[in-house]
């Protein structure tokens, strides 16, 4: 069974920096793709970053440039460096892991901006 554990979010003001955390345990098998999805308060959840194991990595537009997802050297751990957070970065952000043919969801992590 495979597990998807996200720590790191919290409460931050406009301009400040926030780190997220993925651990992923159980039988996790390659090739496999890793990403960072959010869902603000009446929205429908979308793609933040994602990150495969052969090192090729995608963001949405709204974060390019101030977010960067990378990996731990034994792929199992997967990171999501914020920086120059604003108000519409507020939302749960939930860690994914896409294995060929089924996926895992991690219970998610509330990250609220304040201006």
């Amino acid at each position: 069974q495979v597990r998807l554990v996200e720590s790191g979010g919290g409460l931050v003001q406009v301009g400040g920096s926030l780190r997220l955390s993925c651990a992923a345990s159980g039988s996790i098998f390659r090739p496999n793709t890793m990403g960072w999805y959010r869902q603000a308060p009446g929205k429908q959840r979308e793609l933040v970053a994602t990150s495969t194991t052969s090192g090729s990595t995608n963001y949405a537009d709204s974060v390019k440039g101030r977010f960067t997802i990378s990996r731990d050297n034994a792929k199992t751990t997967l990171y999501l460096q914020m920086n120059s957070l604003n108000p519409e970065d507020t939302a749960v952000y939930y860690c994914k892991l896409d294995l060929q043919y089924r996926n895992y969801w991690g219970q998610g992590t509330q990250v609220t901006v304040s201006s």
